[in-house]
């Protein structure tokens, strides 16, 4: 199953009433790389008041973790509009953060909702995006002399070894896209094999 995610990172600038929402979207797939999103942000932009987040790992028709943070702004007012603009988006493995420099002028707790939105939205629409391929995992263990047919396989299906370990015989982790995997457990069982599924 191939969904869409961002292709790069884009930075938009939303302003109302002298409060300027710098608006970040970008490629994430993990808290880790979230978090490190977070941090560039954070260092680009230092003295800002607010660095206001959202994220959506995973196929975003089921996604695998959702999370959002107000950073100091009102309960609900900052974090929350954000991951309802992506949750209504079909983009996958994102990240968007809202960086507000406060203008001197309050907005109101609506005026917050609509601004962190608007933000958002317009990060999105200048998002280029590219199909990420799911990659399912498969434990291949396989006598020495199969080796070279089984890296053969993965290779016309757009997959990959990730690992491959000697012992008595050849255990290989293939990682192929999902809708090859039928496929290749088809090719392969001309040869004698044992097989794991491990999805990652």
């Amino acid at each position: 199953m191939t969904y869409p995610v961002p292709a790069k990172q884009v930075e938009t600038l939303y302003e109302i009433k002298k409060s300027k929402f710098i608006a970040c979207a970008g490629f994430a797939n993990s808290r880790e790389s979230a978090m490190a999103l977070l941090d560039s942000v954070k260092q680009q932009y230092p003295d800002a008041r607010h660095h206001c987040w959202a994220y959506v790992f995973g196929n975003p028709s089921s996604p695998t973790s959702a999370a959002m943070a107000d950073d100091g702004e009102p309960s609900g007012t900052a974090g929350k509009p954000i991951l309802n603009v992506l949750q209504h988006k079909d983009i996958g493995d994102i990240m968007v953060i809202v960086t507000r420099y406060f203008g001197g002028i309050k907005l109101g707790a609506g005026g917050l909702v609509r601004a962190y939105s608007a933000a958002a939205q317009q990060a999105i629409d200048a998002l280029e995006v590219r199909q990420e391929v799911r990659l399912e995992t498969l434990n291949v263990d396989i006598d020495f002399k199969h080796e070279q047919f089984v890296r053969h396989l993965a290779e016309q299906a757009q997959g990959e070894i990730g690992s491959c370990d000697y012992t008595s015989s050849v255990l290989m982790a293939v990682k192929l896209p999902e809708n090859a995997v039928d496929n290749f457990k088809q090719q392969l069982a001309a040869i004698a094999f044992s097989i794991n599924e491990c999805e990652i």
